[in-house]
Protein backbone atom coordinates (compact mmCIF):
# COMPACT_ATOMS: atom_id res chain seq x y z
CA UNK A 1 0.00 0.00 0.00
CA UNK A 2 1.22 3.08 -0.59
CA UNK A 3 0.99 6.26 1.59
CA UNK A 4 0.50 9.70 0.05
CA UNK A 5 1.73 12.59 1.61
CA UNK A 6 0.78 16.53 2.03
CA UNK A 7 3.95 19.47 3.11
CA UNK A 8 2.47 22.15 4.93
CA UNK A 9 5.14 24.92 4.19
CA UNK A 10 7.48 25.01 1.73
CA UNK A 11 11.06 26.38 3.44
CA UNK A 12 14.26 24.61 4.23
CA UNK A 13 12.44 22.09 6.62
CA UNK A 14 9.94 21.22 4.52
CA UNK A 15 13.07 19.59 1.53
CA UNK A 16 14.04 17.41 4.45
CA UNK A 17 10.43 15.58 4.95
CA UNK A 18 10.42 15.77 0.88
CA UNK A 19 13.37 13.66 0.79
CA UNK A 20 12.39 11.17 3.80
CA UNK A 21 9.22 10.24 1.72
CA UNK A 22 11.22 9.68 -1.51
CA UNK A 23 13.41 7.12 0.26
CA UNK A 24 11.07 5.66 1.91
CA UNK A 25 9.71 2.30 -0.10
CA UNK A 26 5.60 2.81 -0.80
CA UNK A 27 5.68 6.01 0.19
CA UNK A 28 4.86 9.49 -2.03
CA UNK A 29 4.63 12.94 -1.97
CA UNK A 30 1.13 13.72 -3.56
CA UNK A 31 0.74 17.75 -2.88
CA UNK A 32 2.07 20.72 -1.08
CA UNK A 33 0.61 23.92 -0.53
CA UNK A 34 2.21 27.21 1.37
CA UNK A 35 0.49 30.59 1.97
CA UNK A 36 3.00 31.72 -1.62
CA UNK A 37 1.90 30.34 -3.56
CA UNK A 38 5.41 30.80 -5.58
CA UNK A 39 7.04 28.79 -3.51
CA UNK A 40 4.73 26.07 -3.32
CA UNK A 41 5.07 25.56 -7.29
CA UNK A 42 8.60 25.57 -7.47
CA UNK A 43 8.87 23.50 -4.41
CA UNK A 44 6.39 20.83 -6.63
CA UNK A 45 8.25 21.33 -9.84
CA UNK A 46 11.53 20.02 -7.98
CA UNK A 47 10.34 17.48 -5.67
CA UNK A 48 7.03 15.99 -7.50
CA UNK A 49 3.74 16.00 -6.31
CA UNK A 50 1.15 18.58 -6.75
CA UNK A 51 1.36 22.51 -5.15
CA UNK A 52 -2.59 23.73 -4.16
CA UNK A 53 -3.32 26.46 -3.63
CA UNK A 54 -4.86 26.62 0.25
CA UNK A 55 -4.45 23.99 3.07
CA UNK A 56 -8.52 22.83 2.31
CA UNK A 57 -7.73 22.11 -0.96
CA UNK A 58 -4.86 19.63 0.31
CA UNK A 59 -6.77 18.59 3.30
CA UNK A 60 -9.46 17.56 0.24
CA UNK A 61 -7.04 15.52 -1.68
CA UNK A 62 -8.33 11.36 -1.17
CA UNK A 63 -4.48 10.39 -1.63
CA UNK A 64 -2.90 12.45 0.75
CA UNK A 65 -3.06 9.77 3.79
CA UNK A 66 -0.42 12.01 6.14
CA UNK A 67 0.07 15.54 6.63
CA UNK A 68 3.84 16.59 8.00
CA UNK A 69 3.38 20.27 9.17
CA UNK A 70 6.50 22.43 8.24
CA UNK A 71 4.98 25.95 8.87
CA UNK A 72 6.34 28.39 11.77
CA UNK A 73 6.11 26.45 15.04
CA UNK A 74 3.37 29.02 16.38
CA UNK A 75 0.86 27.87 13.87
CA UNK A 76 1.57 23.89 14.16
CA UNK A 77 -1.40 23.23 16.36
CA UNK A 78 -3.58 25.31 14.29
CA UNK A 79 -2.78 23.54 10.88
CA UNK A 80 -2.39 20.11 12.82
CA UNK A 81 -5.56 20.69 14.40
CA UNK A 82 -7.23 20.95 10.48
CA UNK A 83 -5.65 18.08 9.25
CA UNK A 84 -6.51 15.57 12.22
CA UNK A 85 -10.13 16.68 11.82
CA UNK A 86 -9.80 16.03 8.07
CA UNK A 87 -8.89 12.42 9.13
CA UNK A 88 -5.23 12.45 7.95
CA UNK A 89 -2.09 11.08 9.96
CA UNK A 90 0.32 14.13 11.22
CA UNK A 91 3.99 14.27 11.52
CA UNK A 92 4.70 17.54 13.39
CA UNK A 93 8.06 19.31 13.09
CA UNK A 94 9.91 20.10 16.58
CA UNK A 95 9.17 21.62 18.35
CA UNK A 96 5.41 20.79 18.88
CA UNK A 97 3.88 24.16 19.51
CA UNK A 98 5.09 26.87 21.55
CA UNK A 99 2.70 26.55 24.18
CA UNK A 100 1.46 23.77 26.32
CA UNK A 101 -2.27 24.79 25.46
CA UNK A 102 -1.77 24.60 21.81
CA UNK A 103 0.12 21.67 22.24
CA UNK A 104 -2.62 19.94 24.14
CA UNK A 105 -5.08 21.04 21.82
CA UNK A 106 -3.48 19.11 18.85
CA UNK A 107 -2.89 16.21 20.94
CA UNK A 108 -6.36 16.00 21.83
CA UNK A 109 -7.71 16.52 18.58
CA UNK A 110 -5.24 13.72 17.23
CA UNK A 111 -6.41 11.18 19.97
CA UNK A 112 -10.54 12.60 19.47
CA UNK A 113 -10.02 12.17 14.84
CA UNK A 114 -7.94 8.67 16.00
CA UNK A 115 -5.01 9.91 13.68
CA UNK A 116 -1.55 8.92 14.52
CA UNK A 117 0.67 11.81 15.56
CA UNK A 118 4.63 12.31 15.96
CA UNK A 119 6.15 15.09 17.07
CA UNK A 120 9.40 15.12 14.74
CA UNK A 121 12.64 14.10 17.03
CA UNK A 122 14.48 12.37 14.85
CA UNK A 123 17.97 11.97 16.96
CA UNK A 124 16.05 9.28 18.79
CA UNK A 125 16.66 7.43 15.50
CA UNK A 126 20.51 7.90 15.75
CA UNK A 127 23.29 5.02 16.46
CA UNK A 128 24.49 6.64 19.34
CA UNK A 129 21.07 6.94 20.99
CA UNK A 130 19.91 3.90 20.11
CA UNK A 131 22.54 2.11 21.56
CA UNK A 132 22.73 4.83 25.30
CA UNK A 133 18.50 3.60 25.60
CA UNK A 134 19.74 -0.22 25.44
CA UNK A 135 23.05 0.33 28.08
CA UNK A 136 20.18 2.19 29.93
CA UNK A 137 17.69 -0.41 29.80
CA UNK A 138 20.47 -2.84 30.92
CA UNK A 139 21.19 -0.35 33.70
CA UNK A 140 24.95 -0.31 32.31
CA UNK A 141 25.36 3.11 34.12
CA UNK A 142 24.01 2.36 37.66
CA UNK A 143 21.89 4.57 39.13
CA UNK A 144 21.78 8.66 37.10
CA UNK A 145 23.77 10.82 38.54
CA UNK A 146 23.68 13.68 35.96
CA UNK A 147 22.89 14.02 32.42
CA UNK A 148 24.14 17.15 30.42
CA UNK A 149 22.63 18.55 27.07
CA UNK A 150 24.26 21.33 25.27
CA UNK A 151 23.55 22.49 21.76
CA UNK A 152 26.74 25.58 20.83
CA UNK A 153 25.30 26.14 17.27
CA UNK A 154 25.99 29.33 14.95
CA UNK A 155 23.82 30.81 13.62
CA UNK A 156 23.83 35.21 11.42
CA UNK A 157 21.71 37.69 11.72
CA UNK A 158 20.71 36.70 8.55
CA UNK A 159 19.08 33.73 9.14
CA UNK A 160 16.61 35.63 11.21
CA UNK A 161 16.39 38.24 9.08
CA UNK A 162 15.00 35.55 6.17
CA UNK A 163 11.55 35.38 7.74
CA UNK A 164 9.99 37.81 10.13
CA UNK A 165 8.69 35.12 12.40
CA UNK A 166 12.11 34.01 13.02
CA UNK A 167 13.04 34.53 16.64
CA UNK A 168 9.69 35.99 17.91
CA UNK A 169 8.01 34.83 21.39
CA UNK A 170 4.67 34.00 18.97
CA UNK A 171 5.96 31.79 16.05
CA UNK A 172 9.29 30.69 16.62
CA UNK A 173 11.29 31.12 20.25
CA UNK A 174 15.09 31.47 20.30
CA UNK A 175 17.81 29.11 20.47
CA UNK A 176 16.18 26.66 22.84
CA UNK A 177 12.27 26.34 21.69
CA UNK A 178 14.29 26.24 17.83
CA UNK A 179 17.46 24.40 18.38
CA UNK A 180 17.98 22.63 21.53
CA UNK A 181 14.57 21.50 22.02
CA UNK A 182 15.96 18.08 20.32
CA UNK A 183 18.93 17.58 23.13
CA UNK A 184 16.50 18.57 25.69
CA UNK A 185 14.13 15.64 24.37
CA UNK A 186 17.34 13.44 24.54
CA UNK A 187 17.84 14.29 27.78
CA UNK A 188 14.41 13.87 29.76
CA UNK A 189 14.68 10.29 26.94
CA UNK A 190 17.34 9.45 29.10
CA UNK A 191 17.09 10.75 32.61
CA UNK A 192 13.50 10.84 33.24
CA UNK A 193 11.07 13.42 34.48
CA UNK A 194 11.93 16.62 35.52
CA UNK A 195 10.73 17.94 38.79
CA UNK A 196 12.52 21.20 38.61
CA UNK A 197 13.97 24.02 36.69
CA UNK A 198 16.25 26.99 37.20
CA UNK A 199 17.51 29.00 34.17
CA UNK A 200 18.57 31.94 32.94
CA UNK A 201 18.05 33.02 29.25
CA UNK A 202 19.67 36.41 27.50
CA UNK A 203 19.92 37.79 24.40
CA UNK A 204 23.23 39.16 23.45
CA UNK A 205 24.45 38.77 19.61
CA UNK A 206 21.04 39.14 17.38
CA UNK A 207 18.07 41.71 16.93
CA UNK A 208 15.48 39.21 18.32
CA UNK A 209 12.56 39.01 20.59
CA UNK A 210 13.67 36.07 22.23
CA UNK A 211 16.86 34.55 23.56
CA UNK A 212 19.60 33.38 21.77
CA UNK A 213 21.75 31.89 24.89
CA UNK A 214 20.17 29.72 27.58
CA UNK A 215 21.20 28.28 30.44
CA UNK A 216 19.44 26.02 32.98
CA UNK A 217 20.15 23.40 36.20
CA UNK A 218 17.57 20.56 36.34
CA UNK A 219 16.47 18.44 39.37
CA UNK A 220 14.79 15.14 37.60
CA UNK A 221 12.22 13.16 39.83
CA UNK A 222 14.95 10.20 40.38
CA UNK A 223 16.83 12.66 42.23
CA UNK A 224 19.44 13.34 39.63
CA UNK A 225 20.25 16.60 38.19
CA UNK A 226 21.37 17.72 35.18
CA UNK A 227 21.96 20.70 32.92
CA UNK A 228 20.89 22.46 29.71
CA UNK A 229 23.21 24.53 26.88
CA UNK A 230 21.49 26.22 24.06
CA UNK A 231 23.39 29.15 21.52
CA UNK A 232 23.33 30.17 18.18
CA UNK A 233 25.68 33.03 19.07
CA UNK A 234 28.56 30.43 19.32
CA UNK A 235 30.70 30.89 17.08
CA UNK A 236 31.47 28.46 14.52
CA UNK A 237 29.42 26.21 15.53
CA UNK A 238 30.00 22.91 17.49
CA UNK A 239 28.64 19.67 17.79
CA UNK A 240 25.77 19.09 19.86
CA UNK A 241 26.36 17.13 22.90
CA UNK A 242 24.96 14.86 25.78
CA UNK A 243 26.27 13.07 28.22
CA UNK A 244 24.64 10.77 30.83
CA UNK A 245 26.37 9.94 34.32
CA UNK A 246 26.03 7.61 36.26
CA UNK A 247 27.33 5.40 39.42
CA UNK A 248 29.04 2.60 37.39
CA UNK A 249 29.56 4.70 34.04
CA UNK A 250 29.37 7.27 31.55
CA UNK A 251 28.15 7.87 27.84
CA UNK A 252 29.31 11.03 25.76
CA UNK A 253 27.62 11.19 22.34
CA UNK A 254 27.80 13.80 20.04
CA UNK A 255 25.89 14.28 16.53
CA UNK A 256 24.35 11.23 17.44
CA UNK A 257 27.29 9.48 17.75
CA UNK A 258 29.10 7.69 21.31
CA UNK A 259 32.49 9.68 21.00
CA UNK A 260 33.60 7.87 24.44
CA UNK A 261 32.10 5.04 27.37
CA UNK A 262 33.47 4.06 30.55
CA UNK A 263 32.16 1.46 32.55
CA UNK A 264 33.99 0.81 35.71
CA UNK A 265 37.41 0.32 35.38
CA UNK A 266 36.89 0.00 31.12
CA UNK A 267 36.75 3.00 29.61
CA UNK A 268 35.90 3.16 25.36
CA UNK A 269 36.74 5.64 23.06
CA UNK A 270 34.48 4.53 20.39
CA UNK A 271 35.64 5.75 16.77
CA UNK A 272 34.11 9.09 15.34
CA UNK A 273 31.96 8.79 12.58
CA UNK A 274 31.23 11.87 11.79
CA UNK A 275 32.75 14.37 8.83
CA UNK A 276 34.95 17.10 10.98
CA UNK A 277 35.66 18.95 7.71
CA UNK A 278 31.57 19.85 7.04
CA UNK A 279 30.07 22.17 9.05
CA UNK A 280 27.19 20.32 9.83
CA UNK A 281 23.89 21.79 10.72
CA UNK A 282 25.80 23.79 13.67
CA UNK A 283 26.63 25.90 11.17
CA UNK A 284 24.20 25.33 8.34
CA UNK A 285 20.54 25.67 9.02
CA UNK A 286 19.92 23.17 5.98
CA UNK A 287 22.91 20.68 6.31
CA UNK A 288 21.00 18.11 8.24
CA UNK A 289 21.17 14.37 7.59
CA UNK A 290 17.95 13.14 6.40
CA UNK A 291 18.35 9.61 8.10
CA UNK A 292 16.50 10.37 10.98
CA UNK A 293 13.88 11.83 9.51
CA UNK A 294 13.24 8.64 7.22
CA UNK A 295 13.47 7.06 10.19
CA UNK A 296 11.14 8.34 12.14
CA UNK A 297 8.23 8.87 9.08
CA UNK A 298 8.53 4.97 8.75
CA UNK A 299 8.03 4.45 12.04
CA UNK A 300 5.06 6.50 11.77
CA UNK A 301 3.65 3.99 9.10
CA UNK A 302 4.82 1.30 10.65
CA UNK A 303 2.71 2.56 13.41
CA UNK A 304 -0.67 3.41 11.56
CA UNK A 305 -0.41 -0.41 10.02
CA UNK A 306 0.36 -1.81 13.20
CA UNK A 307 -2.30 -0.02 15.31
CA UNK A 308 0.32 1.40 17.70
CA UNK A 309 1.48 4.31 19.18
CA UNK A 310 4.19 6.06 17.46
CA UNK A 311 7.46 5.81 18.69
CA UNK A 312 7.61 9.41 19.14
CA UNK A 313 4.27 10.77 19.80
CA UNK A 314 2.14 14.13 20.94
CA UNK A 315 3.32 13.34 24.51
CA UNK A 316 6.63 13.18 23.70
CA UNK A 317 6.79 16.18 22.06
CA UNK A 318 4.40 17.90 25.10
CA UNK A 319 6.98 16.71 27.34
CA UNK A 320 9.80 18.44 25.92
CA UNK A 321 7.95 21.55 25.22
CA UNK A 322 7.36 21.17 28.95
CA UNK A 323 10.89 21.75 29.97
CA UNK A 324 11.47 25.10 27.47
CA UNK A 325 8.95 26.68 28.98
CA UNK A 326 10.01 26.46 32.50
CA UNK A 327 13.23 27.25 31.05
CA UNK A 328 11.42 30.70 29.94
CA UNK A 329 9.41 31.16 33.01
CA UNK A 330 12.40 30.81 35.17
CA UNK A 331 14.13 32.67 33.26
CA UNK A 332 11.58 36.21 33.45
CA UNK A 333 10.74 35.27 37.34
CA UNK A 334 14.31 34.52 38.80
CA UNK A 335 12.89 31.71 40.97
CA UNK A 336 13.02 27.82 40.45
CA UNK A 337 9.75 26.56 38.24
CA UNK A 338 8.45 23.39 39.38
CA UNK A 339 6.68 21.17 37.32
CA UNK A 340 3.42 19.18 37.54
CA UNK A 341 3.01 15.78 38.19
Amino acid sequence: MTSGFGIVGSGTIAAMHADAIAALPGARLAAVTDIDAGPAAAFAAARGGTAEPDLDALLARTDVDVVCVCVPSGLHAEVGVRAAQAGKHLVVEKPIDVTLAAADRLIEAARTAGVGLTVISQHRFDPGLIETRRLLGERALGSLVLGEASTKWYRGQDYYDSASWRGTWAMDGGSLMNQGIHYVDLLRWCMGPVAEVTAVCTTQAHRIEAEDTALAILRFTSGAVGTVMSSTAAFPGFPQRLEITGTDGTVIIEDGQIVRRAFGDDTQRDHDQRDHDRPGASADPAALDVSGHTAQLGDLLAAIGEGREPAVGGQAGRDALEIVCAVYESSRSGRTVTLGP
